[in-house]
């Protein structure tokens, strides 16, 4: 396998393509299990800067399995920096801000 740049691809590609591997994996299970076992693995091993890109994306119509698209009700939707600033009794940053409002 060629390591050039025309194999380089983008965070967000990746994400999908990594959701779409989870989801390939469940696609042997009955459809509730499939949807059970997506948003428990994302939940348990994405980390939460990871779910939130994977919502903004899911939001932006990317081209997720459709067993992805089902687990995303089960799968955690991060807080913004903003809003863990906010909960921790602090100002947020104006950069967190700008950032939770795109």
């Amino acid at each position: 396998m060629s390591h050039d740049e025309d194999h380089i691809t983008s965070t967000s590609e990746k994400l999908v393509r990594m959701a779409n591997q989870i989801a390939a994996f469940f696609h042997s299970k009955s459809r509730e299990e499939g949807v059970a076992g997506v948003a428990e693995h994302i939940n348990k091993f994405w980390e939460p800067r990871m779910r939130r890109q994977f919502f903004e994306l899911l939001d932006s119509g990317e081209g997720f399995d459709e067993l992805v698209v089902a687990a995303s009700a089960r799968i955690k939707r991060p807080i913004t920096p903003a809003e863990a600033d906010l909960k921790l009794g602090l100002t947020p940053s104006p950069a967190d801000v700008a950032a939770s409002q795109k």
